[in-house]
């Protein structure tokens, strides 16, 4: 008979990283790019005869559309989750940003999810939902459900989920009586 690790025997890193990526996502971001250029392209090389107003508002509302498609669909190209001793945080995009951090005194447990999807949270993104709570979802396949203490859940896709959880959980667990660290 084989000796096998114990889970007590095996310590975690001080900070676990982990991260998710969607290329997929630079196909709108191009798109966005494009009503930009378009709209660029109408501000230097018009030849709109209808009037100053009509050329403003296309050339204006080309770059905002534009900007909202490409800045919105980048900030979701990729998340980076890091698990330390007190919180959780993760960051979208390139920027950070949206960025949410989350204090493990305030999670109750983890679950791995084989199988998270954007058809089951309405797109790719950061997502809320009533009936199932919020979540970062950046492709499909596994991610992480938090169970938070008040209630709410708070899902994300990140690789190799199941080595997430099982730090989450190594960290909730409260320290025995007398044990010395």
């Amino acid at each position: 008979m084989r000796d096998h690790l114990h889970r007590e025997n095996f310590s975690h890193p001080d900070v676990w990283t982990g991260r998710a990526t969607n290329r997929v996502q630079w196909l709108p971001a191009i798109g966005g790019a494009a009503c930009i250029a378009l709209g660029v392209e109408l501000a230097v090389d018009s030849t709109w005869t209808s009037g100053v107003a009509a050329l403003a508002m296309s050339v204006v509302g080309c770059i905002a559309a534009g900007l909202l498609i490409m800045f919105g669909t980048l900030a979701f190209v990729h998340v980076a989750v890091k698990v330390d001793k007190d919180c959780l945080e993760v960051r979208c995009g390139h920027i950070g940003l949206p960025r949410r951090r989350i204090p493990l005194s305030s999670v109750v447990g983890a679950d791995f999810a084989p199988r998270v999807t954007p058809r089951q949270w309405g797109g790719w993104g950061y997502r809320w939902r009533p009936d199932k709570g919020t979540a970062v979802v950046v492709r499909r396949g596994e991610g992480v459900v938090l169970r938070l203490g008040d209630g709410h859940t708070f899902t994300i896709t990140v690789d190799n989920a199941e080595a997430m959880v099982r730090i989450i959980r190594d960290r909730l667990r409260p320290a025995t009586p007398g044990a010395v660290i």
